[in-house]
């Protein structure tokens, strides 16, 4: 089990668990006009406790099979973003894909920024990987700067990438190496 780390002194990374659902729910609420620009379309289950503990279930199982690790951020009892590595590959390839998000009410406080470093840490030392990568959309500046001030370096750019906000979009892709160990050292 990865432990919960403080961001800041108000601000905690843990790992999910099925009581966020209503939170989840309520931060994807408050926050989707702000979201919008960067998220696939959602159903409207999807801002719903029961959507977000179905989306749960399947995470969390992913998580006890090693293959997603699924954390939120949560301040003052209120879910205030989550960050997720997914597909998590052992063996020569040691990698996984990172994805977060921020709730309005807590963009431009260095979170993102803090959540990153701090799962880049876990990945290295905890979850022994080699890499981890990301990807943003080509306009997406905000996000691109905190993989940047975590030492991502960009390694290329996917023309319609991804389906977000109901169209193909060009995304910009990052990697960051996280050590030179050899796979099970």
């Amino acid at each position: 089990m990865i432990a919960p780390r403080s961001l800041t002194p108000d601000v905690l990374l843990r790992i999910a668990t099925l009581d966020d659902a209503a939170g989840l729910a309520d931060a994807y609420i408050r926050s989707w006009d702000h979201l919008k620009p960067w998220e696939p379309d959602r159903p409207d289950s999807w801002f719903t406790a029961a959507g977000q503990r179905d989306r749960l279930t399947s995470s969390l199982e992913r998580y006890k099979d090693g293959r997603t690790v699924p954390w939120v951020l949560v301040e003052a009892d209120r879910i205030v973003g989550a960050i997720t590595l997914n597909d998590l590959v052992p063996g020569p390839f040691r990698s996984a894909s990172l994805g977060y998000w921020l709730a309005i009410d807590a963009v431009g406080r260095g979170l993102a920024t803090r959540a990153v470093e701090a799962v880049a840490e876990i990945a290295d030392t905890e979850l022994r990987l080699h890499r981890i990568e990301a990807s943003t959309l080509t306009h997406n500046e905000a996000s691109q700067r905190v993989l940047l001030r975590n030492g991502f370096a960009q390694i290329g750019m996917a023309p319609t990438y991804l389906h977000i906000a109901g169209a193909w979009q060009d995304c910009n892709l990052y990697q960051r190496i996280l050590n030179d160990r050899a796979p099970g050292a």
